[in-house]
């Protein structure tokens, strides 16, 4: 397996001309062969990661836009570089061991949160999404995303327009079904409307999830771990949420607001009962050690600690239709 950008052949299921916008206006939009997810719980086989290169802590310059940010700045901890290179080091081993092709986005100096890759765009099965970030000091994280997907012939679905919004708030929790979270501050009730109007129009059920700026993204506190399974804060997690994925079958694995705090709930599914988790996560590990899933569990707090978790670290290229 490989960690640095792989070049791959383009799409031929859009035509070329479209490359920066495969989506069509009305829906129907054609189905990626080489690339794409339908599911968070597929079997994963490529992802996209940031490079840990350039990141470093970016101080008061996020604690806007993160209260784990703010919790790390009050407890006063300090970043450590060559620890974070390490642990990086262990994530890509992490899925290079599960047999998942690892492709990582250039580093740049002028955008160190760039390794939060799941912030700045996120996957369909039409194509990818290029995100707005909220932070102004994040938003060039769109240029080394647009050069991967160019360089690599991946179909954009679309550019977010409308304001603000950030793929940790894009959680589909079944083909067909998509859950939609927005705080009014990282992704904005204007923009996730936008986006769920694409996928109505592709004829998906969409859920709006709005929640309290506090709690960041909606990937914080519900994700998907397996078909019908999810990892779920019971207790901050709005009730209509709830009530809507008992609607549709999900078993909800809880985990506590503490623990969803230190992102233990912000975890990545690999298909077949496997997850990457973190080291932190003890007790949604446990439990799901003894339902018997294979759990790949690295230490990453030099990246939790900053306001993000390896959900928000992973961007999935290709996953297996489910």
């Amino acid at each position: 397996m490989k960690k640095e950008l792989l070049h791959a052949e383009a799409d031929l299921s859009v035509p070329k001309t479209d490359i920066l916008r495969a989506r069509r206006e009305g829906g129907s939009t054609p189905e990626l062969s080489n690339w794409g997810v339908n599911s968070e719980y597929g079997v994963l086989r490529d992802v996209l990661l940031g490079s840990p290169e350039c990141f470093r802590w970016m101080g008061e310059e996020n604690l806007e836009y993160s209260s784990i940010c703010r919790t790390s700045d009050r407890h006063g901890l300090v970043f450590d570089r060559d620890v974070a290179i390490r642990q990086h080091a262990e994530l890509v081993d992490a899925y290079q061991s599960a047999r998942v092709n690892v492709h990582t986005l250039q580093p740049d100096e002028d955008t160190p949160y760039q390794v939060y890759s799941r912030d700045s765009n996120f996957m369909t099965p039409f194509g990818a999404v290029v995100c707005q970030l909220a932070n102004p000091r994040r938003r060039g994280e769109y240029a080394a995303v647009l050069r991967f997907y160019l360089s690599n012939g991946i179909p954009i679905y679309d550019l977010v327009s409308a304001g603000n919004f950030e793929g940790g708030d894009f959680n589909i929790i079944e083909p067909g079904a998509v859950m939609i979270g927005y705080t009014g501050h990282r992704s904005e009730e204007r923009s996730a409307k936008q986006v769920g109007g694409w996928m109505e129009k592709e004829g998906w059920e969409v859920k709006y999830a709005p929640i309290d700026e506090f709690y960041v993204h909606i990937d914080l506190m519900v994700c998907m771990l397996a078909e019908k399974c999810a990892a779920v804060c019971l207790d901050t997690t709005p009730d209509d949420v709830l009530e809507w994925l008992r609607s549709k079958n999900v078993e909800m694995i809880p985990v506590s607001f503490r623990d969803t705090m230190n992102l233990a709930c912000n975890v990545v599914a690999l298909g077949n009962d496997r997850v990457v988790s973190t080291a932190a996560a003890n007790n949604l590990n446990g439990k799901l050690r003894a339902m018997g899933f294979e759990v790949f569990d690295p230490d990453m707090t030099m990246f939790t600690d900053a306001g993000g978790g390896v959900h928000c670290m992973a961007q999935p290229l290709k996953r297996d239709r489910v």
